[in-house]
């Protein structure tokens, strides 16, 4: 045998009983770590399970709610939908007979004016015409008399001056 192999054995069998115990501190530490984790997550899981079911109860009681308000708005919106239709039409039915009524008041405008017109035409066909012929005529009389009444001699006209008569003077407006 070799005499270097006590030495070795001995070297071999200090190895491995120090791995044995850094494995058997290895083995105490992680189970420590785990019990500490077990212990905090059971903690965790104590605290939390009754957050977790109110908030469970919340949800289950808000649900319904939540969904009552997402109908009503939506059968609100709908209604509002069918009221703008209403109020659409009639405003288009006020805007088409307010449209007709314009229309007939244009008409009865336009006739009325047309009437006015034409009675102004017949006014002055039948009125004014009677009355300027007349004073034309009464015209002629005044300057036929002022002819007589100068003595019917062109006398003035020779000299170059023109009878004047009182009418024309009235007569020029």
């Amino acid at each position: 045998m070799d005499p270097a192999l006590p030495y070795f054995v001995a070297i071999t069998t200090l190895a491995v009983v120090l791995q044995m115990v850094i494995l058997g501190a290895l083995y105490f530490s992680i189970r420590k770590s785990t019990e500490k984790m077990t212990r905090t997550v059971d903690d965790m899981h104590r605290q939390v399970t009754p957050i977790l079911s109110r908030l469970q109860i919340l949800l289950d009681d808000v649900q319904p709610r939540i969904s009552s308000m997402v109908a009503n708005a939506n059968e609100v919106t709908e209604i509002a939908r069918g009221q703008a239709y209403k109020v659409d039409r009639v405003f288009t039915e006020a805007v088409d007979r307010l449209r007709v009524q314009v229309i007939r008041a244009d008409q009865m405008l336009t006739g009325f004016l047309e009437s006015m017109e034409e009675t102004g035409v017949e006014l002055k066909r039948n009125v004014w015409e009677p009355v300027r012929q007349a004073s034309a005529m009464i015209r002629g009389v005044k300057a036929g008399l002022e002819f007589f009444r100068s003595g019917g001699s062109g006398a003035r006209r020779e000299s170059g001056e023109r009878p004047r008569t009182g009418t024309e003077d009235e007569l020029f407006i």
